[in-house]
């Protein structure tokens, strides 16, 4: 009797506890929108399999999920799925058939501004238009999902497969976006973190614009027209991610200040010449490079494999002031490309960068080449300047020049100079090449 009491008291001071339900949707037995709307905070909404058409909103806390085979259908029209509600979970759903209207923000799932603190997972997006749209939320989970663009319309015609704007504190996990226009775009969104997805084939992998303190750690890009496209912002944690076979370029910093790029891995950004865009179109002169800065100052990059592309590092614009060690140059055809004529060390507390091509030695065995590395000389400037020289590469007479530059070193001009070179590449490294 006492147990008893106690539970009907409970329940009178923690009312919710007597409201919350589990409710069981069959398609065509009520309206999707109707269950909805008679929900109640704390109430879940399993979706049996079947399509469910039309536009739906989750406007209080419940958790949304749908068994294999639920399909939402948004009939070519609009959003999808809106998410207004705090907290709400919405997880297990195949959602297809947005709009394609790009200025209404037409989206698989949007999260609203109010929606602090939702939870979207383990869905599968086919997008017309945006996949998932996070509009002014702070705190979200967005884990585990899977997002297709339409490849029917033109790259620049779909939307991006993840897009925060003005999201402050989300979490962006594992989530696998292919086809859209670019995989993640953040704008205008600081203090989030993303974490272990995978973008590949669209325009760029992760673009970011205006967007500060954010970590990107444990990504992988493959076969975009550029990997990581980081711009104006600042205190990025850049880390332990990988460009595969992108082309133009792997990692691209531009107006990127007081970052760390760490530990990343760039390998076989497309060579010179036409290539073939994921959407099928022609890029002329794809570029090749696996880093390029442009006007970024004051950043950290350590520790990252530069391998089997055209450029490893591509540096202008006043790129000066940040710190290079730790990293490998691994079969580039041109190891660093930096036009400027002002002297740039590459090396911090006696350590260096290794280089493929680097032909010293290490007479006291510390590791450490006991002559600088000097990737550049008046040979290449030339070449920079007067493309159609390189034809001339291997004459006698250009020849002579380096050997003259060599010999004496004061008639080499200055720039990049890493005074002490490593001499064997890291095994991780190695094994990133094989």
């Amino acid at each position: 009797m006492r147990s008893t009491w106690l539970f009907l008291l409970l329940l009178m001071v923690f009312p919710a506890l007597s409201l919350a339900a589990e409710r069981v949707v069959v398609p065509d037995e009520r309206p999707l929108q109707q269950v909805l709307d008679e929900a109640r905070s704390g109430d879940t909404v399993r979706l049996s399999p079947g399509v469910y058409e039309g536009n739906f909103r989750v406007e209080v806390p419940i958790e949304l999920a749908g068994e294999p085979g639920a399909i939402l259908d948004g009939q070519g029209q609009g959003t999808v799925l809106s998410v207004f509600a705090p907290g709400a979970r919405i997880h297990g759903l195949h959602v297809r058939n947005d709009g394609a209207n790009l200025t209404d923000v037409d989206s698989g799932i949007f999260v609203a501004d109010s929606a602090t603190g939702a939870i979207i997972e383990n869905n599968r997006i086919e997008a017309r238009g945006f996949g998932i749209w996070l509009d002014g939320a702070s705190d979200l989970r967005v884990e585990g999902n899977r997002i297709s663009g339409d490849v029917t319309l033109r790259s620049q015609d779909r939307g991006n497969g993840l897009q925060l704007f003005n999201v402050s504190g989300a979490e962006i996990l594992g989530n696998e976006v292919w086809n859209a226009r670019d995989g993640i775009y953040i704008d205008v969104s600081n203090d989030n973190r993303l974490i272990g997805n995978l973008l590949r084939d669209q325009r760029y992998g992760v673009h970011y614009m205006f967007s500060h303190n954010n970590v990107i750690r444990d990504n992988e890009t493959r076969n975009n027209r550029l990997g990581y496209a980081l711009m104006q912002s600042r205190q990025l944690e850049v880390v332990g991610n990988r460009s595969i076979r992108d082309q133009n370029y792997g990692f691209l910093l531009n107006f990127i200040v007081d970052s760390v790029i760490a530990e990343n891995i760039s390998i076989e950004a497309q060579r010179g010449g036409v290539t073939a865009a994921p959407d099928g179109h022609a890029i002329s002169g794809a570029e090749g490079k696996a880093l390029f800065v442009y006007n970024s100052l004051f950043n950290e990059i350590r520790d990252n494999l530069f391998a089997r592309t055209e450029v490893g590092i591509h540096m202008t614009a006043g790129s000066e002031d940040n710190e290079f060690h730790g990293n490998a140059f691994v079969g580039n055809e041109s190891q660093v490309k930096y036009v400027a004529l002002r002297e740039q060390e590459w090396s911090h507390a006696g350590r260096g960068n290794y280089w493929s091509d680097y032909l010293g030695w290490d007479l006291s065995g510390d590791g450490i080449g006991d002559i600088p590395y000097e990737p550049n000389d008046s040979v290449d400037r030339l070449i920079w300047t007067y493309p159609m020289a390189k034809i001339l590469m291997n004459s006698p007479a250009v020849q002579v020049l380096r050997w003259v530059q060599r010999e004496f070193p004061i008639l080499r001009p200055p720039g990049v100079r890493d005074s002490h070179p490593l001499m064997t590449l890291p095994d991780w490294m190695a094994e990133a090449l094989q």
